[in-house]
């Protein structure tokens, strides 16, 4: 990571009635990094980002932005601009006036005003429509121009709260791309609060996933996949298999582990584990089969066919086997879209390297 831009230490926010927000929270975010806050809804996301932005003092703890504590400064005295979930525009101005708008009110000269609202549109493709009302806008390129007022101040860091929230799911796709280029293009800190684990791992350059105030992990969008620190956060971050299981051994680099249905497993691992377990393997990992695979090696059960989702390029499958339900996503093939069905028995197997041990 670079040389920090945020540094949070000992974070905690408690409310009136005694409900604490933010718990205890510490970690840097980087120069020019893209960092996401991740979480379910109440996890104290929001109210961690709106401490960034001053929007709320922190009951214990510091926020340090560009090595200045920002403890005594208000909100428009601080290197940051926020863009809200409800991006309101002023309907009575023309999309360049609305970018205009924030400098006006500092006193910054009208020539100078005016050059960098249009190098501010320019920034987010929106140049050509500067004399149009908003009315007259879709709702992403109004969600640009919320971007372009927000960063013709030119702050160190621009603060996203859940900003793409009210856009239908084809266009939300369209402006994660968009964020994502215009980060590295004016090449300053993004930080974005999102629900959405598609979103975060699209965009960012880390993830800090929040969980009843407190930070579970911070990791980029392939460790956060690939290596979750818990069985939380293997939850939230895609699709996941979850199997409940009892260490009964270690063998060198491996541990010996008993799961209902599986039997006995050796798993390959370097981290201790030792009791009860939760053994995680992601969908994609899975071959399913309608017959017993020949391999040597996989861990393999038999199972039902319960449910199938199709999604065009794969389907997302559930096999009932041996008391427990597994989630299998296939691959499909236009000449053999039919082959799986409800109620069909088959065989779903995986190597037992891509088998996660967690204990947490």
């Amino acid at each position: 990571m670079s040389a920090p831009i945020i540094q949070i230490r000992n974070v905690v926010k408690r409310f009136a009635g005694g409900t604490t927000a933010v718990d205890n929270v510490s970690f840097d975010i980087g120069q020019n990094e893209f960092f996401a806050l991740l979480g379910p809804s109440g996890c104290g996301k929001t109210t961690l980002l709106r401490m960034i932005a001053g929007l709320e003092t922190p009951s214990e703890g510091e926020i340090i932005i560009d090595g200045v504590d920002m403890a005594f400064t208000p909100p428009n005295q601080r290197p940051v601009n926020m863009v809200f979930q409800s991006y309101a525009v002023f309907p009575h101005m023309s999309v360049l006036q609305n970018v205009e708008y924030g400098l006006m009110v500092t006193g910054t000269p009208k020539d100078e005003t005016r050059k960098r609202a249009k190098e501010a549109l320019d920034m987010v493709q929106l140049g050509h429509l500067g004399e149009r009302r908003p009315d007259q806008l879709s709702g992403g390129q109004r969600q640009r121009v919320a971007l372009a007022r927000a960063l013709v101040k030119r702050p160190k860091v621009l603060l996203l709260d859940e900003p793409l929230s009210a856009l239908d799911a084809k266009l939300r796709e369209a402006m994660q791309l968009e964020l994502a280029r215009l980060q590295k293009t004016v090449g300053i800190t993004f930080i974005i609060v999102t629900h959405d684990q598609d979103e975060a791992l699209s965009m960012a350059d880390r993830i800090a996933v929040m969980n009843a105030g407190r930070v579970s992990q911070i990791a980029a969008p392939i460790a956060l996949y690939e290596a979750p620190a818990s069985r939380f956060v293997a939850d939230f971050i895609g699709k996941v298999n979850l199997i409940d299981a009892t260490v009964t051994g270690v063998k060198g680099n491996e541990v010996a582990c008993k799961a209902k249905g599986l039997g006995e497993i050796l798993i390959p691992s370097n981290q201790p584990a030792k009791g009860q377990v939760t053994l995680a393997v992601r969908p994609e990992k899975l071959t399913l089969g309608t017959a017993a695979p020949k391999k040597a090696g996989l861990v393999k059960l038999s199972g039902t066919v319960r449910d199938v989702s199709y999604y065009g390029d794969t389907s997302h499958v559930i096999v009932t086997a041996a008391g427990i339900e597994l989630a299998v996503n296939v691959q499909n093939d236009a000449r053999r879209s039919s082959i799986i069905t409800r109620g069909q028995n088959v065989w779903v197997s995986w190597a037992p390297d891509d088998t996660l041990i967690l204990t947490e």
